[in-house]
């Protein structure tokens, strides 16, 4: 087997790249040869979580025009991914967020569980929560209405 010669310069950019467009890994091939950088995730409890640890806005059990609204909202923080949304870091802990609660850009609100891997959901922008749309433990669709933020 021949060496395997590394190119940390490279591996840098491969970093970069990586925190730059928020990825979790990036993996390349070339021929036998294959490099593989991950960011460290953050695992949370995997176990369901209990509802209602804190009162949260009503849901959204508005019809499909009305959730299509929302997401048109300019204050809307919308789902990356398909996946399960959790309001709270871990079961029996509280929110992230409440409905009145002031936040900044870059704070983490809520995490979505997808493919086993728990994926913080920053704030967008500074302002105050103003609506939560989702429950805890749902499942949420990408581009999908999670919370309004003014």
């Amino acid at each position: 087997m021949a060496k395997f010669e590394m190119d940390t310069e490279f591996v840098r950019k491969l970093a970069e790249i990586l925190e730059e467009n928020d990825l979790g890994e990036i993996e390349l091939a070339d021929g036998d040869r294959r490099i593989r950088i991950a960011r460290p995730t953050v695992t949370y409890a995997t176990a369901p979580m209990a509802a209602a640890s804190a009162p949260v806005a009503a849901p959204a059990a508005a019809t499909p025009a009305g959730a299509a609204d929302l997401a048109k909202h300019p204050g809307a923080v919308k789902s990356p991914m398909v996946g399960t949304a959790y309001l709270a870091p871990e079961p029996g802990k509280p929110n992230f967020v409440a409905v009145g609660d002031k936040v900044t850009a870059g704070q983490t609100i809520l995490i979505i569980e997808a493919m086993k891997t728990f994926n913080p959901i920053k704030a967008p922008k500074a302002g105050t929560v103003m609506q939560i749309l989702i429950d805890n433990a749902q499942p949420v669709e990408f581009g999908e209405a999670l919370m309004i933020v003014e």
